[in-house]
């Protein structure tokens, strides 16, 4: 910042929910994914991501790109299957077994949706800022929906589609930081009232529902503002030049069993040392956790 002229405000510190999340869960992790120049290799690619990958486009070309007569099961099948990639999968047996329960999947969550139904937002990008961060970040779909007040008006409703294996709960969603900033987001790009978000689970076709008001949503942007504010001095000192050791005093490890998942665990002692890495396709019926963010 040395050659910022005098009077100008600091930048803000631009950051995605998922940027903020992996700084407080590890701060290694966020080193290696967005500092390390070049980055440190990563493991193959995991089997549940290339799941809800895929769900997900097929679902936003649903939503937000096909027309109601194309709103068919039919051809549902034909774009989960023109979709379909392997990445991560054990053998083409499995990818096969997994493209067709995916099928099914999208087609039970599909099967009383109106096919004339345009939501306000699909992968709509949203944004605010406050004084020391600009948020932003892609929500699956954005609902607009009457207003649950009686005013014959409408709201929003922001919607997250998940495919893991966990059933989820309202508190995942009142607690889901990105939903909340997405929240907030929503109500700075659309204009429009919006407290309610929704886990929308496949595998059980079922909805995980919460209402923010003000002091929830208070709470997460502090939360945001104060991971940003740790990430915005870690970063400073990288960008002074450190020593390995120094790059490791100011961006530790944070091992824990979950270390198993991470894509970096093969260049990280500690996280080998905490849980050894997982096959790229053990998150389709382990029964370990997974971290909620990583299981789409």
């Amino acid at each position: 910042m040395d050659d910022m002229l005098p009077g100008m405000p600091a930048a803000l510190f631009v950051a995605t929910p998922t940027k903020l999340l992996t700084f407080a869960d590890c701060k290694r992790k966020y080193r290696y994914t967005y500092l390390e120049t070049p980055r440190p290799s990563k493991g193959p690619p995991w089997a549940h991501q290339t799941v809800g990958a895929i769900v997900h486009e097929v679902l936003a070309d649903f939503f937000g790109r096909w027309p109601a007569a194309r709103r068919t099961p039919d051809e549902v099948v034909a774009k989960m299957r023109s979709s379909w990639r392997s990445e991560g999968f054990r053998d083409e047996r499995q990818s096969l077994d997994w493209r067709d329960r995916s099928t099914s999947m999208v087609l039970g969550y599909l099967r009383d949706s109106d096919p004339y139904y345009v939501p306000r937002g699909v992968e709509r990008t949203v944004a605010f800022t406050t004084e020391r961060a600009s948020l932003r970040g892609r929500v699956d779909r954005i609902d607009e929906r009457p207003a649950r007040d009686g005013s014959g008006g409408t709201e929003l409703a922001i919607v997250d589609y998940k495919t893991g294996r966990r059933p989820l709960t309202s508190t995942d969603a009142r607690s889901s930081l990105a939903m909340a900033l997405y929240v907030l987001g929503a109500r700075r790009v659309l204009h429009k009232q919006c407290t309610l978000v929704e886990l929308h689970h496949l595998p059980t076709n079922t909805v995980a529902a919460a209402d923010h008001d003000d002091a929830s949503l208070a709470r997460h942007q502090r939360r945001a503002e104060s991971i940003a504010d740790d990430a915005v001095t870690a970063e400073a000192r990288w960008h002074e030049g450190l020593t390995p050791a120094q790059a490791d005093e100011a961006f530790p490890p944070e091992p824990s069993p979950l270390c198993g998942w991470c894509d970096f665990v093969r260049t990280c002692p500690e996280g080998r040392r905490a849980a050894p890495p997982r096959d790229s396709w053990a998150g389709l019926d382990d029964s370990s956790p997974i971290p909620l963010e990583d299981a789409s």
